[in-house]
């Protein structure tokens, strides 16, 4: 494990690369003793350095969830990262490519919680229970940290690649749909690039909520009154350039849209 100057530092480096639009090398290939707790506190030292510059927390994300993302990452264990204010926008929004480094869009589902979650042991029904409703989304990944040859260990410290996220549909309350076969076709310029349905994350996106409840039980953190969780992709992320416009139908749930620039 790394000593707590260490974290701080690449904490330090992930925010400066943040801020500057750039990408750092692998923090595995240079830190080989590198775990997954390391990981997860440099990412909490750069989540309350945010807070502490007056970023405003609203979510959590979840990542990896799905085969289909972990065979295209080549990572085999979901992940989490944080959601501030500023990185939420509204369906239909005009968004700065530039704001972003390896810039992909998934297909989400977010949770809107109505009750706060704390692990260990939740489960499927006490999501369930304490989302008030659930909306489209689309995540905007963002990565900080070269793409080739990245571990886990590497992506959580990035903030599991959180860039941004948009959302738009039609919010449903929990039994007005059947969460499992909600589906999804994702365009980019009028072309249909990738397809999905919601089963794909755990087999229910609930699913990923209780994971995520349970693993901020061991970081001595929870899940509050109105959050919001992206659940985790159903899709392989799309890669996407300046001019695209990117939107996604979820039929009965409505569309979720945005244009880079």
């Amino acid at each position: 494990m790394l000593d707590e100057a260490t974290r701080i530092a690449i904490a330090d480096e992930l925010a400066r690369a943040e801020a500057e639009r750039t990408t750092v090398p692998l923090l595995t290939r240079r830190y080989p003793q590198m775990t997954v707790e390391d990981s997860y506190a440099v990412q909490a030292t750069w989540r309350h350095r945010g807070i502490e510059a007056g970023r405003r927390p609203v979510g959590r994300k979840i990542g990896l969830t799905s085969k289909v993302m972990q065979a295209a990452t080549g990572i085999s264990e979901p992940d989490y990262g944080a959601i501030f204010a500023d990185m939420v926008f509204e369906n239909g929004s005009v968004i700065e490519h530039a704001r972003f480094s390896n810039v992909r869009i998934e297909v989400e589902l977010a949770f809107v919680l109505r009750d706060g979650l704390e692990g260990p042991d939740v489960t499927v029904f006490d999501v369930l229970r304490a989302t008030e409703y659930v909306v489209p989304a689309l995540e905007i990944l963002s990565s900080r940290i070269e793409l080739a040859g990245r571990t886990i260990v590497d992506t959580i410290s990035d903030n599991a690649a959180m860039g941004g996220m948009v959302y738009g549909g039609n919010p449903v309350a929990i039994g007005e749909r059947d969460l499992r076969w909600v589906s999804a076709l994702l365009y980019r310029n009028e072309v249909i690039e990738e397809s999905g349905v919601a089963a794909a994350v755990l087999n229910h996106p609930a699913t990923g909520v209780a994971w995520l409840a349970n693993k901020l039980a061991q970081h001595s953190d929870v899940l509050r009154p109105g959050e919001i969780v992206l659940a985790g992709s159903f899709t392989r992320p799309m890669w996407v350039e300046p001019g695209d416009t990117v939107l996604a139908d979820y039929r009965e749930l409505g569309t979720v849209s945005c244009r880079f620039v």
